[in-house]
């Protein structure tokens, strides 16, 4: 099969034939019939994580079921799936609690050195897949537990990114802000993991939702996802800005960028006992500050790391698919553009570029 490799760090995506194991125990075969562009995928390139390369980049996917290991219990083929990073064992301490993205037994989900892997080149040279998943390619193979079965009437390239930004944004406000009606919030950064964050809010029934970006064509698209209000942090005072309308700051701020500037500034438009969340991945070697002034201790603000929005997937992935089917979640506006596999540096650029929410490989 085909597949977009990370051969080297500091390089692109090369297309290359890949040969993918039959499954075997738990693990499903999935034909991807969507992949999306995330962000953080240019991390696999970009920076040093130690994913051993090559490696098969992508984790945004939806698909078919094609195949299933012999001790598969919760999929069949021909159920329609969306896959997710979040790796869990289902039986620690953390899993059994709902705290899938705290499992401490992730292993659990992937072969052991002493196995055969699930990817090979035509020579034989093993190939990681990304978080577990590789997606940038014409068949995934996962175990079941990082799969959850979808409303049949949702389109696929729609339900790729619930798998990820939808998950990871909308999570952050609905599961870990545990955001209220009539609570204030701002996120700053409404790339696709943003919008979502703004969506989330907006469906926990927040009174003031505050989009900040440097882009206007980003802040009117978070608009349509449920912003009451917009501001540009490169056009004045955007801290100024929040405070002219809350009064006070906001309850919940969600940062999707990973960025020290954009850390501070979600911690700066706080109100007291406000909590600033952490979302967007930073580069090796970052380090977020938080206030511990005198006025800062009397005003109990919080900061949190969230990982893919504290969700479980089993529960989050089709209730997030049926609220779009019922038209209660945008997604529409999510989805930029459908491009080929061979197309994916392009997408890249396109996304860097601030040309695109999310482009979405439909063609392998």
């Amino acid at each position: 099969m085909r597949a977009a490799l990370a051969m080297k760090v500091g390089g692109k995506f090369e297309i290359h034939d890949v040969v993918i194991d039959d499954p075997v125990g738990r693990e499903v075969l999935v034909d991807v019939k969507a992949s999306g562009l995330c962000h953080s995928d240019l991390h696999l390139i970009d920076h040093d994580f130690g994913l051993p390369l090559p490696a098969a980049g992508g984790h945004e996917i939806s698909g078919v079921v094609a195949a299933v290991g012999p001790s598969v219990t919760s999929l069949k083929p021909g159920d329609r799936v969306v896959a997710c990073l979040i790796s869990y064992c289902g039986a620690c301490a953390r899993c059994l609690s709902g705290q899938t993205t705290l499992c401490l037994n992730q292993e659990a989900v992937v072969r052991g050195p002493e196995e055969k892997p699930r990817l090979t080149l035509q020579d034989g040279t093993p190939v990681a897949q990304s978080v577990n998943v590789g997606g940038f390619a014409e068949q995934v193979l996962v175990h079941e537990n990082q799969l959850a079965v979808v409303n049949e009437d949702i389109p696929f390239p729609h339900a790729a990114l619930i798998g990820c930004s939808v998950v990871t944004g909308a999570g952050a406000a609905i599961n870990t802000a545990h955001v209220r009606p009539g609570d204030t919030v701002a996120v700053v950064g409404v790339g696709g993991i943003g919008l979502n964050a703004v969506s989330g809010a907006r469906l926990c029934g927040a009174k003031r939702v505050i989009a900040i970006d440097l882009d206007d064509s980003k802040l009117e698209a978070a608009r349509r996802f449920g912003a009451t209000d917009v501001v540009n942090s490169g056009s004045g005072d955007a801290v100024g800005a929040v405070l002219g309308i809350t009064g006070t700051g906001v309850d919940h701020a969600f940062e999707a960028i990973g960025l020290p500037v954009t850390q501070q500034l979600t911690q700066d438009v706080l109100g007291p006992g406000g909590t600033a969340y952490l979302i967007g991945i930073a580069p090796p070697g970052t380090t977020a500050q938080f206030g511990a002034s005198l006025d800062s201790l009397f005003a109990q603000r919080r900061l949190q790391a969230v990982l893919m929005g504290s969700s479980n997937i089993q529960r989050d992935i089709p209730l997030y698919a049926d609220l779009y089917v019922q038209g209660r979640m945008e997604l529409d506006h999510m989805v930029s553009q459908e491009i080929s596999l061979d197309e994916i540096n392009v997408g890249y650029e396109r996304l860097l570029n601030g040309e695109v929410i999310r482009s979405v490989i439909t063609s392998f």
